[in-house]
């Protein structure tokens, strides 16, 4: 698609990457991104096969004396179709519908795994470090019989338990916070940013219909986080601090990928970090076609074009590239995807 063209015409320039050395670069450039957050996930279950720290607690205390729900109203693998899969299904979906791009894609897939592998392990490193008791602990503890709070601060240790299922007893020191809350809001919140992005929601024109779709998701998240304290698995202080911490990484997440929701570009995905270096070839093609495409938060040394102006918004101006007769501009983020 590139090819080498003079300044003059009759000569020869400087040579552009081919397609296949396109995705080449891209793939050495973001392979480490993908292994990453799957070394990431891998943390999170060595996190949760650990012993971790167990508070005393109190016989007499009202709040940790609720029943065992042996069925979830959310058990774990459903946790997973609705923070992990419903959303990975679901962006490719929706850029079909609006985008098409295979850039867009790329990135909604990386960003919801980076927020919700950082929100597993930031979860899990609180749960076994704190180590609350849960609203059902003692339930789970089932206290030898005629067991009473010590003196003279009235506060016994898991000592005094006689459960021989260790897995149950040690998952009931895990109350703070709720991996449930985070996690759904952590994959259904990225979910409800990035369809606030392709819808355009904050273009400052109004829209209730769009509103109540990008806003949907968190309705989702918001009641798995509730049937937490429903099936006394959490107290409202793990739930509520949980939500709030999938929510912000979330957030965090995708805006490593996207622009803010308020930009007119709103919907289109930051360009490839190795885009800079082949647009430095530029000033050395003045023979050339546009290169159409693409949103960078950064600017590129070349002649004729600024990229993206913190101070003033906009998208990626018009750059032109040598090609041979008869091509046609690539979009930016479809490069190397063709």
């Amino acid at each position: 698609m590139f090819g080498r063209q003079s300044a003059n015409g009759g000569g020869r320039g400087p040579q552009f990457p081919s397609i296949p050395r396109r995705r080449m670069e891209l793939t050495r450039s973001y392979a480490p991104d993908w292994i990453l957050v799957i070394v990431i996930t891998g943390c999170f279950y060595f996190l949760d096969s650990i012993h971790g720290y167990w508070r005393e607690f109190s016989l007499t205390e009202p709040s940790i004396q609720h029943t065992f729900t042996e069925k979830e109203r959310v058990p774990n693998w459903m946790l997973g179709v609705l923070a992990l899969v419903l959303p990975a299904v679901l962006m490719p979906v929706i850029n079909a519908m609006t985008i098409r791009s295979w850039w867009d894609w790329h990135n909604s897939w990386l960003g919801l795994l980076l927020s919700l592998s950082l929100t597993a392990v930031l979860t899990q490193t609180v749960k076994v470090t704190v180590g609350r008791p849960r609203p059902d602990l003692i339930a789970r503890c089932q206290p030898k019989q005629g067991s009473q709070d010590t003196s003279p601060y009235g506060l016994v240790t898991a000592s005094i338990c006689t459960q021989t299922d260790m897995s149950k007893l040690k998952d009931g020191f895990r109350s703070f916070w709720s991996g449930h809350s985070s996690l759904s809001f952590a994959g259904l919140g990225f979910l409800s940013w990035y369809l606030a992005g392709k819808l355009r929601v904050f273009d400052r024109k109004g829209h209730t219909f769009k509103s109540f779709l990008a806003i949907a998701p968190l309705t989702g998240a918001m009641l798995v986080a509730i049937s937490r304290t429903m099936d006394y698995r959490h107290h409202w202080h793990d739930v509520l601090v949980g939500s709030t911490v999938g929510l912000l990484l979330s957030f965090f997440a995708y805006h490593q990928y996207y622009p803010s929701l308020a930009s007119s570009y709103s919907h289109s995905p930051f360009s490839p970090r190795i885009y800079p270096d082949e647009l430095r070839i530029h000033r050395h093609a003045p023979s050339s076609v546009p290169l159409i495409g693409g949103y960078m938060d950064h600017t590129p040394d070349v002649e004729g074009g600024s990229g993206y102006d913190h101070e003033r918004e906009g998208p990626v101006p018009p750059v032109t590239v040598p090609r041979d007769a008869g091509s046609e501009p690539v979009p930016l983020h479809h490069i190397g995807q063709q």
